[in-house]
């Protein structure tokens, strides 16, 4: 099993910064993926950032140049820049991990941490 631990969110005004973190940590050979995804009640969950091994990270349209994610062995950072209220959610940790017994790696979640941006 893999537990991603979530930190890092609040209330700030539009304009304002918010750092996220999550750590993985559990039984997993290695954790090939990792990123952010968020929510608002009644909309589809929105990817935001994710980093992959290796590979450059991959950022939603919609916080292209305000957000960086970054990667420290088995803890992900989102730096959120210039919030706008729009940026209201629940922000989400998703690790996809090498485990013992599968032979394709499985999808972990947080629970969830929510970032709420006042105008």
């Amino acid at each position: 099993q893999v537990q991603l631990v979530e930190s890092g969110g609040g209330l700030v005004q539009a304009g304002g910064s918010l750092r996220l973190s999550c750590a993985a940590s559990g039984n997993f050979f290695s954790i090939t993926r990792m990123g952010w995804y968020r929510q608002t009640p009644g909309k589809q969950r929105e990817l935001v950032a994710i980093i992959i091994s290796g590979g450059s990270p991959n950022y939603g349209d919609s916080v292209k140049g305000r957000f960086t994610i970054s990667r420290d062995k088995n803890t992900v950072y989102l730096q959120m820049n210039s919030l706008k209220p729009e940026d209201t959610a629940v922000y989400s940790c998703n690790g996809l991990a090498r485990i013992r017994y599968y032979n394709s790696p499985v999808d972990y979640w947080g629970q969830g941490t929510q970032v709420t941006v006042s105008s």
